[in-house]
């Protein structure tokens, strides 16, 4: 069993809305990060183990909205207001331990194999 799966990505207008899942085998401290072609792998949101602690990248922020459901061992990443320099493969990224900085790749030890977003313009 994979530790993380990530679903819920594929093609979408600007504008539009899309919700990406990542089921855990465990209950981890999470984030979603991204990764556009040519690009660095970028930070877009951390939730803590209980979700009452939240953080955004900029550029998620007011526009994502980074949720889990705990019960089922899920997280999601609500986008909304898509748009073209949104298109990436999403990652989803773990760590047993709270990070001490939540932004920095080297924070989670645990990865997805990611999720295409399409935003055409």
């Amino acid at each position: 069993q994979r530790p993380l799966v990530e679903s819920g990505g594929g093609l979408v207008q600007a504008g539009g809305s899309l919700r990406l899942s990542c089921a855990a085998s465990d209950r981890y401290y999470m984030a979603w990060f991204r990764q556009a072609p040519g690009k660095e792998r970028e930070f877009v949101a951390f939730i803590s183990t209980s979700g009452d602690g939240v953080f955004y990248g900029d550029s998620a922020a007011g526009r994502f909205t980074i949720a889990r459901d705990n019960a089922k061992n899920t997280m999601y990443l609500q986008m909304n207001r898509l748009k073209p320099s949104d298109t990436a493969v999403y990652y989803c990224a773990a760590s047993r331990f709270a990070p001490d900085l939540v932004m920095p790749i080297s924070s989670y030890d645990i990865w997805g194999q990611g999720t295409q977003v399409t935003v055409s313009s």
